[in-house]
């Protein structure tokens, strides 16, 4: 959310601030509201307009620039910095609409998808869209764009969307495609048929670590989850927090960010799929200038954590006692999530032979194991508001990388535990 840190502008992603998001782990940027989108009309959401409304596909938001009559520059130096700095630049891509005041080659309808009152349908019939959306990936492409974050796709038809993707990556192989996709049933389709690289896991994990952080379903979704997805993992992008949903600390989500240290523990470290993490979520970022616990993309705004950020990575101070409790515990998880083998290494669910062990609680407590050639860790969530300890049952064929036939773990409430075993 490039206007929503420092003052605004593409030059408050100066370097001091890539270098703390790489201290962070982070490998991907994902900047939302650079295609210039509509603003200034009447029929725009809130000061600036949705980002998701672009009326210009090849110019950037003139607002993000110092000097607006040098954006293209500008921006053109962000992305510079952030390779400078060994990471990769995504962002938005909307192939189901445009503004209302869409100036361009696209070809659409006169009419929305429900209440998107400020954009218009694409028509996908023409072959002119076609031929001009990938004239627009390519144009982003050419200036350094790493990828794109492609936004409803199971709108649009899943056939030119494999189309687009092959014609840009015949070109640029290397292109990072994140897809937007909410039915589970279509996870397969869109990777191996249609070929994105990555997938929200919106319906699956996220849904399901929120609801169990509320007591409103059983750890044991987690395991069913993670079978129904089986070789598909690596391909998930897992989340606590995004745009459109919920701020997990806020008053409408957990209360809270200490009580998701159980919920982050599972996203980060159970499988090897991708984590995104949204600005200002390291910091505890509550929402509370908010009604409904989101922090507007359709309004000029700094959330309080993001400003205190900012100024803790230019200054050395800003963060308050809480934020930096938090932060320090993000930093913590983050971290063992780089290591190798919670990147790509096995894991085991051992919830299943642990059902009968005395202080575990299979609806509210989550083990697993992880383990390559080098190294094997336990990894113990507690999804309750009471600490938990128990011994936890390593089945025998796990001998090889697990030696001691039982472990005893002590969580916090909410929280995550993890043990080396190698």
């Amino acid at each position: 959310m490039a206007r929503l840190w420092g003052k605004g502008r593409f030059s408050s992603w100066d370097l001091r601030t890539l270098d703390y998001l790489k201290s962070l782990g982070v490998d991907y940027l994902w900047l939302t509201g650079i295609p210039r989108h509509a603003t200034g009309m009447d029929f725009v959401k809130g000061d600036p307009g949705s980002p998701y409304a672009v009326s210009d596909w090849t110019d950037v938001n003139p607002y993000l620039a110092d000097r607006p009559e040098e954006r293209m520059k500008e921006f053109s130096l962000l992305v510079r910095r952030v390779h400078r700095k060994g990471m990769k630049l995504v962002i938005d891509y909307v192939p189901n609409h445009v503004a209302r005041d869409y100036r361009g080659g696209i070809v659409h309808h006169d009419w929305c998808d429900g209440d998107w009152t400020d954009t218009l349908k694409n028509d996908w019939s023409s072959p002119q869209t076609f031929g001009e959306m990938l004239r627009i990936l390519r144009f982003w492409k050419a200036l350094g764009v790493d990828g794109f974050r492609c936004d409803m796709v199971e709108l649009v038809p899943a056939e030119a969307m494999r189309r687009l993707i092959a014609a840009v990556k015949e070109d640029y192989p290397d292109t990072m495609f994140i897809a937007e996709v909410y039915d589970r049933g279509n996870y397969r389709k869109y990777v191996e048929e249609v070929g994105f690289d990555l997938l929200y896991d919106k319906s699956g994990f996220y849904d399901r670590l929120v609801s169990l952080s509320r007591g409103e379903c059983s750890a044991r979704e987690l395991s069913w989850n993670w079978q129904f997805l089986s070789d598909l993992q690596p391909r998930m992008l897992n989340f606590l927090e995004n745009h459109d949903e919920i701020r997990i600390a806020s008053r409408q989500g957990l209360g809270s960010a200490g009580r998701s240290y159980a919920a982050l523990g599972v996203s980060l470290l159970f499988n090897d799929a991708s984590f995104m993490l949204y600005f200002g979520q390291e910091a505890g970022e509550d929402a509370s200038e908010s009604s409904d616990g989101r922090t507007s993309i359709f309004n000029w705004c700094c959330p309080r954590s993001v400003e205190h950020l900012n100024c803790a990575t230019h200054i050395g101070k800003g963060l308050s006692d809480g934020e930096s409790a938090v932060l320090d515990r993000y930093r913590e998880l983050l971290g063992l999530a780089k290591l190798p083998v919670f990147a790509s290494g096995k894991c085991w669910d051992l919830c299943y032979c642990n059902l009968s062990s005395p202080g575990f609680d299979a609806d509210r407590h989550f083990v697993f194991l992880r383990y390559d050639g080098s190294q094997t860790y336990l990894v113990a969530c507690n999804f309750s508001d009471k600490p938990a300890s128990f011994r936890v049952a390593i089945p025998r064929e796990l001998s090889p990388v697990c030696p001691e036939p039982s472990v005893q773990m002590t969580i916090g409430a909410w929280d995550t535990a993890v043990a080396r075993l190698r």
